[in-house]
Parts: structure tokens; C-alpha cells; sequence
């Protein structure tokens, strides 16, 4: 038994709002007139439960329970609180209803607050049960703001606060309602906030440094972030932020932007250390203002319990809060509490709970006790009681006939106590039949007549306590039969064979009815053996052990007493597993299938066949292998996944809804072996005028049986006779059809042959006709020789150059348009290709190769350029041209043969003429002429020169005739006569600074190329900055090449970055931007 689901409606006076509360707090102003909304809640899950209604309207709470299963109408509980039980308060601003709809057997009980106040405020449940189910539900009803607010326990509802400006509320409130407003917006610093305010209302001089400053205040939520921003007059000034006096500087909360004339100061994620005075400074003026951070409002997350005490009792109130040490305020009646000289009232906390304890209470204590927060408020009843109720004598049940009297009687200690009856939960109304008295200490109901609908349940509720005396009027009935067959038939009962039948039939009457069973006019006594009757005092049982085919028929069941008869028909049937069926027969034998026929059992058992279980195994097993999980519904099943060659049996069940019955008798053994599948790739591959050339590829499945050959057959297109093309099975995958007339149409197949017989015939779908083909020439170039193919000297040359054509082509190889000589380079020709191969490459090979493809008047042709290169010579003329200091001049002119490819470069070495080793100076040098430095005074040097290209350097070197001296300090140095050249030259980039966007934390390079003589000092700048004392960054440079190096950069790394090259005669600088993003960002420019 559950609740089918839990209602609530409102029905305010003359039908005014009802405003469903679940996305909006309480409105401030009635809305216009709208029906009742009803809201409804499985009771299985505590989900919010709310609905608005106005102070003075009325409140319907609304179970609805689920009856099929139920004989009894079921008993409902109302209470308040824990124990509070609603009966007891029925009258003129509490009503209990119910009634029962048969059509959809549901059972419906309503609660009903008439002109509900705040006194209704607080946890409310109720309880449904019969006599062996239970259900509840919690829910609570909130007083907030002249509006009740039901919801659900465990889910206080919080109201929550619109976007307002506290600093604004301040300047306009009066300093009697400051401490109000900092409980209701959460001001910790109250007295810190107002020297603050004080010092905002001071006015401001005009200010000639800035177009617009700071408001007087910001504020802004805890964890949010705030912008303050100010306008200057000058662009170009530069600003400084403080906090309390203190300037800040950036990090990843406070960020620095300017944008032309304004200056921004980010601050991300707030906290209440960022609540501070702060100042924008523009050379000798200030803006300042004030920042609050708010923090969010305290919710209550467990509301307030209501609580009956006796006078002198202690009390405690308990509430959790949604953060710990919160500030709550306490207050009763709506008059806030504190602690009085007497510490009458005592206040808690721990943690999240805030507790209220009152040791000792008294009459006057009892009320509404309200906790409030910022963010919520929860609402609770303290009832005191002075004393005890003692009650003599309980109300009695009655049993009594019809048209008698029934007097319910009770006595309490109080003479005074008045009270009130209930039937069935609603308030008895006296009339003529029924009468209420009251005489001293005794309360009586009186009821003349009775009939069957005064029989129910009665209670004497005496006013102002938590009593309720209840008994039950029984009114003496005729006979009855109370048949339920759980979903079936009325009259008939299913019992599997086998299986024990208990028929357990509940019978009413009072007084007690004797049973009579009888099946076909026999009377059935029987207290013990296989069929018996057992009879109890509110029911009888009928019990079949180990039910029988022959146990099937119709049960009379009579029931009679003085009052009446009362008789029903049972029908029982029982059922059983089907028998096994016949013997299954196997066809259509494949590979690994076979297929699998049976016929349904002779008897189903009573009950339909639902389908049939197939098993199988192999003939020399004793284990049998299940082959579907779902039941079989059609007689036929194609059994797969079985391996050739080897014997198999098949047995079959049939599975009813009782079980399944016996196996069948095994199927005659069978072996799955099957003939291969048909060839694949049956193609013609070439036709003349008497032959055809066929090809293709062996069967995907061959099987256990293996391959024997193939039967190629061909016949006359029009014909359909086929007839064998080669004698016998051929065993290749390929065949010759020779002596065939030309002109013929003829279609083609073939077939694969093995143990099993024959495969599938492969057939070429469009008819063949014996003619030679004339195919157009055409040559397909492989692609890495469709740019210039470069070989070194001595390599081997082979060219393939695959082409297609019939009859065979002529083919004809050229070079530089002259015919090229077979002597020189090997050619060979084949039907499909040509070859052109040369075992040693030489420079005289080099040149612009052509094939020619010719079938009569066709032609296709190709270029191939081949260029074989070899090691350079020797660079000449070189010239020792000056000697000065510690430094040589050399010039040189490039080799005469350059080996058939571009000089990439020379490699310059030098050797004392003590020991003559050489070392190298420059290598991959690509100029003419070069400086030596950092030789040794005193020694004499001599240099050469490689040429490089890419076979490597040339064989021999270019050497001075005459060493280089380096004369030591004090001689006397002549300068020659002829004129000095000026090498120098101002520095120039060759090669820019180019703008990037790189990801931060992944370090990155900045690079250009410089030339200049003397060699350039270099200098990096970020933003004007000069970067040579930052170990973030890491400058080189090398032949020219100059680099800088920043280390895993971050978004302020980026900005405007420029190298600088100074030497004797000049500068130059370049500069590029560099933009640094968050992984997953997109790029974008930030202005600096």
C-alpha cells in the first residue's frame, strides 16, 4: 500500500491568488483571480511541496491511496509536529474529509485549515495503515511575511533577496534602523561601514586630472568580480591603485588596463579582505571609494519542531543554519527575545545548529517561536500545559443489532472538560436519532436505531488536551463470503500439478456463520489426508496436497447464520509442464548449419506452449549445449556455428508457462560439411580473335572438404547450353580458351569443386565477343618521376614506367630530341611496361628524357628529367689580400665545376706552418671572401678552401701560396701601398621579426637575421623595456641569426618586443607583437 501521491490545494476567501511558489518568492501585491492550482508529490522522495496563499485563506492538504489491493477501508492519521494528533483539534478551524471513488478504487482523505493564521505554522504528517501496511508523509506549512508557505520537510524555502544597493539603504535610513539592516543584509563591520559612509558624504573639489572618477561606492557578492574604472585628461598618464593606503600590484586577481583615456582595476574574486577603501592617484590628485563585499544570505536548511510541555518542563528549539557561527535572531509572538537578568531564555550554537533553551517554562511561555535570518525564517508552537487529564473511564466498543441502541460512555477528572465526538475523524452532529450529553464528569453519545452506517470508528476529544478515547461500533452482519482469486477470474483458481493449493476464503457474519464445501453434491469434512478443510473463526481454509489432474472441478463453499446464507462457486484447474515432443528432423545441411524441424507436444499442460528450447551435442558427448537463451515461437530453427566434419544430434524442449518439460528423443545424427563457395574476381583479362584469357581468385570458403579444381564452361550468347572449356578440372587460377570463332558472343562461368559437390557458378554478366581490342596507348608515370630525378655519380639508374595499350605499342625512348643509344643505357620492353636501366651514372647522362608510346596513329608520350651530379672542384684564384693585428683577409672566385649542381657553400681552414694541422674557421660559407681572426702573433698561417654541394665538398682544396705572418707587438707594421677597402657597413635585417600567438606556458622564440661590420651590439626591449637583466629571458646570436628566448610565458608576457643592432656606423630596430593566450582561447590584441 503507498500513497497514489500527495496533494495540496489553497483555496484563500472569496477565491482570491493562489500562486504556485517553485520559481519566485511571495509577490508584494495580489495578483489578478486565478483557479485553484493543486500540487502533487509521490511521497517515495521528499520533493518541495509548496504553494502560496494569503493570510485568512483557506488550506486543503489532500492524500489519495491506492485501494485494489485493499479489503478495508484503510485508518488515516493526521498529526502536527511529532505527536500532535489532528482528531483531537477537529472543529470550527479544522476539518477532516474522505470519500472513495470506485471507479479508479482510490481512496481520498483531506485536511482542511479554515481561515488559516500563523498559529498553523509548522510540521505536519500524515500516517495511512491497515492491517499489516504502513505509509507516511511529511510536509510543513511556514508562516512568512502574511503568506503560508507548505513545503516539504528536510527543504526550507528561502526568500530570496533582489539585487539591491546597501550603501544606498544607509544614506537614506535613519541611525535607529542601521543594526536592522546589517542582520538583514549580512553587514559584519557595521561600525566600519558608517565611518566609511561618513567619509563618502564629504563633497569632492572639482579635479582638473580626471574627465570622470570613481562612485562614491561600489559593492559587489562574495566570489564575483568587480571593475573600478576612471576617465583622465591625459591619455598618456600614468595611475596608481591603492587599497587602504597601500599601492597594489598585479597578480591573478588584480589586473591593470588602460584603453585610451579610461584606467580599469579588475578585481577577481572577491573576498572579504578586498571590502576597503580604495584610491586611484594621477600625479597630486586622488579619486577615492569604498568597496562592500556582500556576503550570500544564511539559509535554514532544518526548520523548527513544534513541542507540548507541562509547566515547569525544559524546552529546547533547534534549527541548523547553511554556515556555521551565523547570526539568528530568536523571537516569540513576533517580539524579539534576549537574554533577560533571570537567563530565562538561553541561546546556542554549535557548529551549523542554532538552539533556543528555555529551563523552565511557564503558562505565559506558550506561542510562535520565530528563528530568522538574512535568508530564511522557521516558525514552531510551544504549548504549555498546567496539568494532567485523568480519565476514569475509556470508552467501550460495542457490538449490536440492528435497530438497537448504542451508548458510548466516558468519565474524566475535570467536570469542567467539555469535548467533542468524531466518527470516523468528523465531528458527530446530534439530531433526532442521535444524542450528546454531558453531566459532571460523564460525556455521553447516544444512538437510537442503529443501522449499518453507524458502524465506524468513535472518539471523545476533550478541548484542550492531547487526549483522544477511541472505540469501534460493530454492527451485527448477515453472512458473507469475501472471495479474492488476485487477478483472475472470480470463480476460478489455477494450482500448478504437483504444487500445494491453500485457499484461504475470509468470511464474515456475526454471529460466527458455520462453512459447508462440497464438489458435485459431496460433501467435503475431511480435517486431514491429501483434500481437507480447516475452519478458523473470521475465515476457512481448503487445502490440496499434491494437486492431481482428477482434482479439477467446481468447489461450493455455504456459509450460514442466523441472520442469512451466503454461497460461491470455485472453479479449480490445474496445470502441468507440456509432454516432450517428437523426435526433431534435420535438413538443409550446410558447412556449419543445418536447419532443424519439430512438431508441438501432443498435450501443452493446460496452458499455451510460450515456445521451445533447442539443445545439441556432438554424437560420442555426454554434454549437451543449450542454442538460444529466448524461447523458440516458430517450429523451425537454423543451428549455426558448428564444426565440419564432425557428427552431431539435436534434442528439443517445450517451455509452457508452468516449465519446461521433458527432452525429446535425439535427432538422427548428421555431419555439416558443405561445397565450397564460388570463385571471386571473374574477370576476362585479354581477348584475341580465337582466344579468351580468363583470371580469378579462389573461393572465400572452402570448407573441410578442400578444393579439388575448377569446371570453366562457356556458351553461345542467345543459347543455353553450356559447354566445358578446358577437358577435365584445371587446378590454376587462371586459363587459355583457345580455337574459338571469331566474332562469337560468348558468356562465360566457372565453378568451385570439392567432396560436397559443386559451388555456385561465378558467371560474367555481359557476353564476351572473340575480336582482338584496340586499346588507346597510355602511359601512367609513377609520381617521384614527374620532378627532376637527381643521382650521384656511379649510382644505379632504373627507371619502370608502366603503360597500357593493344595491340603492343611501339615504344621509343629519346633524349634532348635525339633517339637515345641502346649501347650507352640498357632498355627493356615487356606488354604492360618499360624499363630504362644504367649501372653507372655518368655527368653526360644528364638530360630531358622522352617515351614515346605508338599503336598506328595513337600516341602518348612522357618527359623524365634526370640530372646525375658529382662532387665540385676546388675554389680558384684565391688571394691572401690583407694581414693586419691578429686578422687575415681572403678573397677567392668559385670552382670552374660546380659538379652539376648550385654551390651551397665553402669551408674555410687554416693551419700553422709550425705543425700544419688544419682547422676549420667558416663552414657552409656562402660569400667570396672572408676575415680570419683571433690568430696567434708571432706565427705564420696558411689557408684553404673546399667548395660544397650537395654530393659534399670538392675532393682537393684551393691553397695560399704564401703564409699569413702576424706580427709581433713593437715592430713596425708597412701598409702597402695600395688603397685599404672599408668593409664596414651599418647594421641592416635581413630577415624580420614576424608577429606570433603561442600558448601560454610552453616556451617560445623570437627570431630575425642582422648584418653589419663591425659586428653589431644587440639590445631586446618588451614595451620599451630594456630585457638584458631579466633571467626570464635568453638572448643568442650566432652567424648573423638572433634569437630571444622566453621561458614558459604568461598573457603579461605579451606585447610589443624590439630587437636593436648598434654599431660605429648606425642602428637598426625592428619590433613585432607577440600575443599570449589561455589554452582554449582564441587570439586577440590587447592594447598596451
Amino acid at each position: 500500500m503507498t500513497f497514489s501521491n500527495l496533494g495540496l490545494h489553497s483555496f484563500p476567501e472569496k477565491s482570491e491568488t493562489v500562486t504556485p511558489a517553485e520559481a519566485a518568492p511571495a509577490p508584494a501585491a495580489p495578483e489578478p483571480p486565478a483557479p485553484p492550482v493543486e500540487s502533487s508529490q509521490n511521497t517515495e522522495g521528499n520533493r518541495e511541496l509548496t504553494l502560496l496563499t494569503k493570510s485568512g485563506g483557506n488550506i486543503t492538504f489532500t492524500a489519495k491511496v491506492a485501494g485494489e489491493s485493499l479489503l478495508k477501508k484503510p485508518s488515516v492519521k493526521w498529526f502536527k509536529g511529532k505527536w500532535m494528533d489532528l482528531g483531537s483539534k477537529v472543529g470550527q478551524h479544522l476539518q477532516l474529509h474522505d470519500n472513495y471513488d470506485r471507479n479508479n478504487k482510490v481512496y481520498t482523505f483531506e485536511l482542511e485549515i479554515i481561515e488559516a493564521n500563523m498559529t498553523f505554522a509548522g510540521g505536519y504528517r500524515c500516517e495511512v495503515s491497515t492491517k499489516d501496511k504502513f505509509d507516511s508523509s511529511n510536509f510543513n506549512l511556514t508562516w512568512h511575511s502574511g503568506t503560508l508557505i507548505p513545503f516539504c520537510r528536510g527543504e526550507a524555502k528561502s526568500e530570496s533577496q533582489s539585487d539591491v544597493d546597501v550603501w544606498e539603504i544607509l544614506r537614506k535610513a535613519p541611525p535607529s534602523e542601521y543594526e536592522k539592516i546589517a542582520f538583514q543584509y549580512g553587514i559584519t563591520d557595521l561600525r566600519g561601514m558608517l565611518k566609511r559612509l561618513k567619509r563618502i558624504k564629504k563633497e569632492e573639489k572639482k579635479s582638473t586630472a580626471f574627465l570622470k572618477k570613481l562612485d562614491p561606492a561600489y559593492q559587489v557578492d562574495k566570489g564575483q568580480k568587480i571593475k573600478l574604472m576612471v576617465e583622465v585628461a591625459n591619455p598618456d598618464a600614468d595611475v596608481k591603485w591603492l587599497k587602504n593606503g597601500q599601492e597594489i600590484q598585479v597578480s591573478g586577481r588584480y589586473i591593470f588596463e588602460a584603453v585610451g583615456n579610461k584606467r580599469i582595476l579588475t578585481i577577481n574574486h572577491c573576498s572579504l579582505a578586498d571590502d576597503a577603501a580604495y584610491e586611484c592617484v594621477v600625479g597630486e590628485e586622488k579619486s577615492f571609494t569604498e568597496l562592500f563585499v556582500k556576503e550570500p544570505p544564511i539559509l535554514i536548511t532544518h526548520p523548527l519542531e513544534d513541542q507540548m510541555v507541562m509547566v515547569g518542563e525544559r524546552v529546547e528549539f533547534e534549527c541548523e543554519v547553511s554556515e556555521e557561527g551565523a547570526t539568528v535572531k530568536w523571537e516569540k509572538d513576533g517580539i524579539e527575545l534576549t537574554r533577560e537578568e533571570t537567563f530565562k531564555y538561553r541561546f546556542k550554537k554549535d557548529g551549523k545548529k542554532q538552539y533556543l533553551i528555555i529551563n523552565e517554562t511557564s503558562k505565559e511561555d506558550s506561542g510562535h517561536y520565530t528563528v530568522k535570518t538574512n535568508g530564511g525564517v522557521s516558525v514552531a508552537e510551544l504549548i504549555v500545559q498546567e496539568k494532567k487529564l485523568e480519565v476514569y473511564q475509556s470508552i467501550a466498543d460495542l457490538t449490536v443489532k440492528a435497530r438497537d441502541q448504542a451508548v458510548f460512555k466516558c468519565e474524566v477528572s475535570d467536570e469542567n472538560v467539555k469535548g467533542i465526538w468524531l466518527k470516523n475523524g468528523k465531528e458527530v452532529v446530534p439530531d433526532e436519532r442521535i444524542k450528546i450529553s454531558h453531566i459532571g464528569r460523564i460525556h455521553k453519545l447516544t444512538i437510537e436505531d442503529v443501522t449499518p452506517d453507524d458502524e465506524a470508528d468513535y472518539s471523545f476529544i476533550p478541548q484542550g488536551f492531547a487526549y483522544n478515547l477511541s472505540a469501534k461500533l460493530q454492527f451485527l452482519e448477515p453472512p458473507k463470503i469475501h472471495l479474492d482469486c488476485l487477478g483472475q477470474s472470480p470463480d476460478t483458481i489455477v494450482v500448478v500439478a504437483g504444487n500445494k493449493l491453500r485457499l484461504d476464503v475470509p468470511i464474515s457474519g456475526d454471529p460466527t456463520p458455520t462453512v459447508i464445501w462440497q464438489k458435485v453434491n459431496k460433501l467435503l469434512f475431511e480435517s486431514e489426508g491429501r483434500v481437507r478443510v480447516e475452519m478458523h473463526e473470521d475465515h476457512c481454509v481448503f487445502i490440496i496436497e499434491g494437486a492431481e489432474k482428477e482434482d479439477e472441478g467446481v468447489y461450493r463453499v455455504i456459509v450460514k447464520n442466523p441472520v442469512g446464507e451466503d454461497k460461491a462457486d470455485i472453479t479449480v484447474k490445474v496445470i502441468d509442464v507440456p509432454d516432450p515432443p517428437e523426435a526433431p528432423k534435420i535438413s538443409n545441411i550446410g558447412e556449419d548449419y543445418c536447419t532443424v524441424q519439430w512438431q508441438p507436444p501432443k498435450y501443452d499442460g493446460g496452458q499455451p506452449v510460450l515456445g521451445y528450447i533447442l539443445e545439441r551435442k556432438k554424437k560420442k558427448s555426454y554434454r549437451w549445449m543449450r542454442l538460444n537463451f529466448d524461447l523458440l515461437k516458430e517450429l523451425t530453427y537454423e543451428a549455426k556455428r558448428m564444426i565440419e566434419g564432425v557428427v552431431y544430434e539435436m534434442r528439443v524442449y517445450a517451455v509452457n508457462s508452468i516449465g519446461m518439460s521433458r527432452p525429446s528423443p535425439a535427432s538422427q545424427p548428421f555431419m555439416p560439411i558443405a561445397p565450397p563457395s564460388e570463385p571471386t574476381h571473374f574477370t576476362v583479362e585479354d581477348v584475341s580473335d580465337s582466344t579468351v584469357a580468363l583470371k580469378w581468385r579462389p573461393p572465400e570458403r572452402i570448407g573441410a572438404g578442400g578444393l579439388d579444381g575448377y569446371i570453366v564452361e562457356y556458351c553461345k550468347d542467345g543459347s543455353t547450353e553450356w559447354i566445358p572449356a578446358l577437358p577435365g578440372l584445371t587446378e590454376r587460377t587462371s586459363a587459355l580458351i583457345k580455337d574459338l570463332v571469331t566474332g562469337d558472343k560468348l558468356h562465360f562461368r566457372i565453378k568451385a569443386i570439392n567432396v560436397a559437390g559443386e559451388s555456385g557458378a561465378a558467371i560474367i554478366k555481359e557476353p564476351v565477343t572473340v575480336q582482338e581490342i584496340l586499346q588507346r596507348p597510355k602511359i601512367w608515370l609513377p609520381r617521384h618521376l614527374r620532378q627532376t630525378l637527381v643521382k650521384k655519380v656511379g649510382e644505379t639508374i632504373n627507371i619502370v614506367i608502366p603503360f597500357q595499350g593493344k595491340p603492343r605499342p611501339k615504344i621509343i625512348w629519346m633524349k634532348d630530341g635525339q633517339t637515345l643509344d641502346s649501347k650507352d643505357v640498357g632498355i627493356r620492353n615487356s606488354n604492360t611496361d618499360t624499363i630504362l636501366f644504367i649501372r653507372k651514372a655518368e655527368l653526360h647522362h644528364s638530360g630531358a628524357y622522352e617515351v614515346i608510346l605508338q599503336i598506328e596513329t595513337m600516341t602518348d608520350k612522357v618527359a623524365i628529367t634526370i640530372q646525375i651530379i658529382d662532387k665540385p672542384g676546388p675554389p680558384q684564384n684565391i688571394k691572401l689580400v690583407d694581414v693586419w693585428g691578429f686578422n687575415a683577409a681572403l678573397e677567392w672566385t668559385p670552382p670552374q665545376d660546380d659538379g652539376n649542381a648550385q654551390i651551397l657553400g665553402y669551408t674555410v681552414q687554416k693551419a700553422d706552418k709550425k705543425t700544419m694541422e688544419w682547422y676549420t674557421v667558416f663552414d657552409h660559407y656562402r660569400r667570396t671572401n672572408c676575415i680570419v681572426s683571433d690568430l696567434i702573433m708571432g706565427n705564420e698561417y696558411f689557408f684553404r678552401i673546399f667548395s660544397e654541394n650537395l654530393c659534399g665538398l670538392s675532393e682537393t682544396a684551393a691553397t695560399t701560396k704564401n703564409p699569413a705572418y702576424i706580427q709581433k707587438t713593437g715592430t713596425t707594421y708597412k701598409p702597402p701601398t695600395y688603397k685599404e677597402h672599408d668593409f664596414s657597413e651599418p647594421p641592416k635585417f635581413t630577415h624580420p621579426l614576424v608577429d606570433r600567438s603561442v600558448i601560454a606556458g610552453y616556451n617560445t622564440t623570437l627570431s630575425c637575421a642582422v648584418r653589419g661590420i663591425p659586428k653589431p651590439k644587440i639590445f631586446w626591449y618588451k614595451n620599451k623595456m630594456d630585457l638584458s637583466g631579466d633571467a626570464k629571458y635568453r638572448m643568442f646570436s650566432k652567424q648573423g641569426v638572433l634569437t630571444l628566448e622566453i621561458r614558459k610565458p604568461t598573457p603579461f608576457d605579451g606585447g610589443c618586443y624590439t630587437c636593436k643592432a648598434v654599431n660605429e656606423c648606425g642602428e637598426a630596430e625592428i619590433e613585432c607583437r607577440l600575443d599570449v593566450r589561455e589554452p582554449g582561447k582564441r587570439s586577440h590584441n590587447k592594447k598596451y
